[in-house]
């Protein structure tokens, strides 16, 4: 089968893997997503048939090599390497990577994500490379000084919101951000509310938005809309206007 039926069910098993932080399910089905998103896309192209037997074929080392194929890998890699980074697992970042160089060798599609995570990016530029950086720390289990903490969750919570919302796992990693951002700013309410912004006009606002009871994307940006101020953080009023109308539900 190599149709789109066949592309839901190889990709259902690594939505799992990502959503549940799962190393070896994310390994066992990471070439047959490859497979399949670079068949249909050859079949979409006209520069592939469908074989007699229906099977989707296997990757060539030419195709391993392709840009595409390193798109798609890099999309996947980078969402399992977030989850596992709001877990704080780092164990199975170091499987995955393991498994990936021992299969297909150092430059497998996929090693441009993780390397996000793992280099010392002084000067970020792109999202990317925030987000990386954001997940590296919190995959060492780098945590910054109570007077930063309420700042630097915030930075990092909008950041992984911004990539999630551009990756085909976007439902995936939006449920266990969801999750983080509950435990962090919980943890801000009762540890950390002396060291947030204007605390008398703030505190009430991030008791209400924690109220809320549900882990998914209007949460999150109605967290990150109304608790800037107290995370002492500014948005421009497009901004704000694009995260109220996520906010919606």
């Amino acid at each position: 089968m190599t149709d789109m039926a066949e592309l839901q069910k190889r990709k259902m098993p690594l939505n799992l893997a990502i959503v549940h932080v799962d190393p070896d399910a994310f390994i066992a089905h990471y070439m047959a997503w490859l497979e399949i998103t670079k068949f249909i896309t050859a079949l979409r192209a006209g520069e592939a048939t469908v074989p007699a037997d229906g099977k989707t074929p296997a990757l060539t080392p030419a195709e391993l090599a392709n840009g595409g194929v390193h798109n798609v890998g890099n999309d996947a890699v980078f969402a399992f390497c977030m989850t596992a980074a709001l877990k704080g697992d780092k164990a199975a970042v170091d499987k995955v990577e393991a498994a990936l160089i021992d299969a297909m060798g150092k430059e497998y599609p996929g090693n441009f994500a993780l390397w996000h995570f793992r280099t010392q990016i002084d000067a970020p530029v792109t999202l990317d490379d925030f987000v990386g950086q954001a997940g590296k720390k919190m995959l060492l289990g780098d945590i910054p000084p109570p007077p930063l903490r309420a700042k630097e969750n915030w930075s990092a919570g909008l950041r992984f919101f911004e990539k999630a919302r551009k990756s085909n796992f976007v439902h995936e990693i939006m449920y266990p951000l969801a999750l983080w951002t509950r435990v962090k700013w919980n943890e801000t309410l009762e540890k950390g509310v002396s060291f947030m912004a204007h605390i008398e006009d703030n505190l009430p606002i991030l008791r209400e938005v924690l109220e809320d009871p549900r882990n998914d994307q209007p949460f999150i940006a109605n967290l990150l809309l109304k608790v800037a101020p107290g995370a002492d953080m500014e948005l421009d009023e497009e901004y704000q206007g694009f995260l109220r109308s996520l906010a919606r539900r």
